[in-house]
């Protein structure tokens, strides 16, 4: 009960956030009523933090999320081939079909 009895007007932190290196320290609550809501910020700087939030347009053609049900082996096995393993499937998955005369597209 202590700490609901502590003032709660933060006090503005005297250190910068950025040092020489340009490395970022680890923010306190000391940091708080520093920060500025988005909407405080000049148009222009608001109009380049939206650019950088948003995704180029997709380098390969779109694909789709699919749910299956895999043996849990199997499922292990995939996942141990490390990152990237979903593309791995996907190439098989593909090569597989294309052996496939009875494949109907």
């Amino acid at each position: 009960m202590a700490d609901r009895k502590r003032s709660t007007k933060l006090q503005t932190s005297p250190k910068p956030p950025i040092d020489g290196d340009g490395e970022v320290r680890e923010l306190t609550a000391a940091d708080v009523p520093d920060f500025k809501p988005f909407s405080a910020l000049p148009s222009a700087e608001q109009k380049m933090l939206l650019k950088v939030r948003r995704r180029g347009p997709q380098k390969t053609p779109r694909k789709i999320p699919v749910s299956i049900r895999l043996s849990p082996d199997v499922a292990e096995g995939l996942r141990a081939t490390g990152s990237g393993w979903q593309t791995r499937v996907d190439k098989a998955l593909r090569s597989w079909l294309s052996g496939q005369t009875d494949f109907h597209s």
